[in-house]
């Protein structure tokens, strides 16, 4: 009886199993809905699978006073169809990363340097946040609205993996106030005062 169970089982997991040993991203290809097309095998060097990208700090001179570097597959072709990708975070004194989601990923943030406040907000609205210090790791759901801000006095720094090599970025502020949608569409759908919004809007480059 759980003879066939296990082979029904087996093709499953077969099914889905690679059928090559990577697919390095032809950049000059489009990119499709499943990523790049895969570069020719003969056409793959090492150089495909280094990246060299994030021993250096992003620059913080901006209105949210962070730097976000990534290693995604446009910078790391070698990730296309893996399943995984990586980015540098960079913030300064009072530098925050404003409620964001990434679509296509969850994520891991691993503290390197000073402190970070993280946190996320669940489906339900429940709330989950802490302040990481130097070597503390931290989750995000894929998804899920979630915020990081420097924690303390120093600059901080952070390492985040994600579980795509294109994980997507939303950011919420930009996504409400950095459009063209009417100004009253925007009061009516989330409540704030006209004034507000134009503020907003003209802080963030919006119209409207």
């Amino acid at each position: 009886m759980f003879l066939p169970i296990l082979c029904i089982f087996s093709l499953i997991l077969s099914s889905h199993a690679a059928v090559q040993d990577f697919c390095v991203g032809d950049l000059a290809a489009p990119e499709g809905p499943a990523g790049y097309s895969c570069k020719k095998p003969a056409k793959v060097t090492v150089d495909d699978f280094v990246f060299s990208g994030l021993g250096m700090a992003g620059n913080t001179s901006n209105l949210i006073k962070a730097a976000v570097t990534p290693a995604f597959a446009p910078q790391f072709p070698g990730l296309n169809g893996l399943g995984l990708s990586i980015a540098r975070l960079d913030l300064a004194v009072g530098g925050v990363v404003p409620m964001h989601t990434h679509p296509g990923g969850s994520e891991v943030l691993l503290v390197t340097q000073g402190s970070i406040c993280a946190g996320f907000i669940s489906s339900a609205n429940a709330v989950y946040f802490k302040t990481l210090k130097k070597g503390d790791i931290m989750i995000f759901p894929q998804g899920l609205l979630h915020f990081q801000v420097n924690g303390g006095g120093i600059p901080s720094t952070a390492f985040v993996s994600f579980s795509s090599p294109q994980p997507g970025l939303q950011i919420l502020d930009y996504a409400l106030f950095a459009n063209d949608l009417p100004t009253e569409l925007v009061v009516q759908t989330t409540f704030l005062d006209a004034a507000v919004v134009k503020k907003l809007k003209a802080v963030l480059g919006g119209t409207n």
